[in-house]
């Protein structure tokens, strides 16, 4: 059984060309961006758009959470926002928790950043949070995405069918896990 101790002081994660940090108000700046790039919310299906105010509060209450883990992504080099990346939904029972990622906007798309987030976070996830599984879903027309995930040892489980409506059309969601006995 996993306990929400984990989370309490979240670490900094550290990789060669990003370092993730704790989510909080300072990142606002460099993250609003992903709430108004088009083809962000495109890739992670969502319909909503958040005004600023709503934001900088949903920023700000990050770390009163003891049960997940909301980290900025943010460039080694110059210190700019890319995006996000969260641990949430954890079952503590089952060892379990859901991984989601956003990139600030299509000038970061395609450039490793992603991909080197997501290790660090499931690095993070089995070796210190003693998880057993991590689990996310992806759209059918996001395969740059799925691309990253299966990389990073995700494996696809199921498909839920016409799951997500977009621009009028019905498309499904892909199921992906990994569990820490996975190669990765």
């Amino acid at each position: 059984m996993i306990d929400a101790e984990p989370f309490l002081d979240q670490p900094v994660l550290v990789g060669p060309r990003v370092r993730l940090e704790p989510l909080g108000s300072e990142h606002f700046e460099g993250l609003w961006p992903m709430f108004t790039d088009p083809e962000t919310m495109r890739l992670t299906g969502t319909h909503a758009k958040a005004t600023p105010e709503q934001v900088r509060q949903w920023v700000a209450t990050r770390a009163e959470h003891a049960d997940r883990a909301d980290w900025a992504i943010v460039r080694a080099a110059d210190g700019r926002v890319l995006g996000e990346a969260v641990l949430n939904e954890l079952d503590p029972a089952n060892a379990s928790m859901c991984y989601r990622i956003a990139l600030t906007g299509p000038e970061v798309f395609g450039r490793g950043y992603g991909t080197e987030a997501t290790r660090l976070v499931l690095d993070h996830a089995f070796g210190v949070v003693g998880l057993h599984r991590v689990e996310l879903e992806v759209l059918d027309f996001n395969p740059r995405a799925r691309r990253v995930y299966e990389k990073c040892g995700f494996v696809a489980e199921g498909v839920r069918r016409q799951a997500q409506r977009w621009d009028g059309r019905w498309h499904d969601v892909i199921t992906m896990a990994v569990l820490a006995t996975d190669p990765r």
